[in-house]
């Protein structure tokens, strides 16, 4: 039943069929027809894991970035990034990192990051004599950066797959995340010191700085917000998710008084179409779920890495080698679900604390998002500069390079992240 099931999603997928019709489809036939299942129960297997509680903060942080992102507070976070740090050698591409990193812990969407802040920034740095090559590869890489800041989907995810606390993954990820941002602007001011990018050369008073960081401070608090508010015990994700929701709504419409009911249909209507996606690949996670573990494979695949690999720091190295190929082909929601049983059952033979599985699954994903043949922030970025997809990835080797290091650390200093 296994192999037909797999057979099937493989077939499907080199149909350009979507990944989450694949998965159902492939899973649904091979327990209903070669399994001991009636169809009945199968579509039963498919519905079963959308009804729950935790999963409820996935819409609604979707919400709560939408509302957040789609006003003027882009232009608050992009003008402080500018007087920070826009005078420096590469200073428009670490704009963008900043941006990332702080848009991150607003909305928790790569792909949707990607595009806000490359809808702005790249005809920006284009039209200040950076390469579109080089501006689609800094926010196709710093992007990636939304799956780690809370509120992170994939690491909600993740929780739904492993039973880990959502607030313990949360905690964990901050350090990767600015390790990843720091990583980005050094690199940047690397790259435009040594070709020679343009600075900007505008000066700012303290005046000037201190209004425009007190205009963006209700988005810069948002992932400390949600953070203080787990870790306290305050609230849980779920909870944490509608207060965010609130918070959104008073910002917008106290604060920068520019909520309207356009913006309110539009991010309600683009939080629906992205849960739509999500939960569809969830439900058609859990059916391939259930067919690999009543088949044995989890088991039997972390039972040939202990005989075999023996040694942990091995099983952690084939693991990243795993998920690195992997990512390269499968979106990162439907990757996370489909190998969690099977690593969490490896984690657990080699002692590798679970949160520490969830942070290098999402490190490693990430960077299947900017790496070709489908990395979606990578099409995205590229469609935006109207790049060819070759020039942005000849831009991406030092980001490819900061974001194995990252990885490499997560992996194998735990201290980092474990605390």
């Amino acid at each position: 039943m296994t192999a037909q099931m797999l057979i099937g999603f493989v077939l499907f997928l080199l149909m350009a069929m979507p990944v989450g019709y694949s998965l159902v489809i492939s899973g649904w036939a091979a327990l209903s027809v070669f399994g001991p299942m009636p169809s009945s129960m199968a579509v039963m297997k498919i519905f079963q894991p959308t009804q729950s509680f935790p999963l409820l903060a996935i819409p609604f942080f979707i919400l709560s970035g939408g509302l957040m992102m789609s006003g003027k507070l882009g232009q608050k976070l992009v003008g402080l990034a500018s007087m920070l740090v826009g005078k420096y050698h590469g200073g428009l591409g670490q704009v963008t990192v900043v941006g990332s990193t702080v848009f991150g812990g607003v909305s928790g969407s790569s792909v949707a990051e990607a595009s806000a802040l490359g809808s702005m920034l790249i005809p920006w740095q284009k039209r200040e004599g950076y390469p579109g090559a080089f501006g689609a590869a800094v926010t196709s890489a710093s992007s990636v950066i939304a799956g780690l800041m809370p509120p992170s989907i994939p690491l909600i995810l993740f929780a739904t797959v492993s039973n880990t606390s959502i607030a313990s993954l949360f905690i964990a990820a901050v350090i990767p995340a600015l390790m990843l941002a720091g990583g980005m602007m050094l690199a940047c001011n690397l790259i435009g010191r040594r070709r020679g990018f343009p600075r900007l050369t505008l000066k700012y008073t303290g005046a000037e700085i201190r209004n425009t960081l007190f205009t963006a401070l209700p988005a810069l608090l948002m992932p400390v917000f949600i953070v203080v508010l787990l870790r306290a015990g305050i609230a849980t994700p779920t909870e944490v998710s509608v207060i965010a929701v609130a918070y959104a709504l008073v910002v917008s419409s106290v604060i920068y008084r520019d909520l309207t009911a356009e913006r309110v249909m539009s991010a309600l209507t683009n939080t629906v179409i992205t849960t739509g996606i999500v939960m569809l690949i969830i439900a058609a996670a859990n059916i391939i779920a259930y067919i690999l573990t009543s088949g044995g494979v989890p088991q039997a695949v972390a039972q040939w890495a202990v005989e075999y690999l023996k040694h942990p720091i091995l099983i952690i190295l084939a693991i990243n080698l795993l998920m690195l190929f992997i990512g390269m082909f499968l979106d990162l929601p439907a990757a996370i679900l489909l190998l969690g049983p099977t690593l969490v059952s490896i984690a657990n033979a080699i002692g590798l604390d679970l949160v520490q599985l969830g942070i290098i699954m999402c490190v490693n994903l990430s960077i299947g998002l900017f790496t070709p043949p489908i990395g979606t922030t990578l099409f995205v970025s590229s469609a935006i500069a109207r790049e060819r997809i070759g020039a942005v990835v000849k831009e991406l080797g030092p980001f490819y390079l900061v974001a194995i290091v990252v990885l490499l650390l997560v992996s194998y200093v735990p201290a980092l992240i474990i605390y």
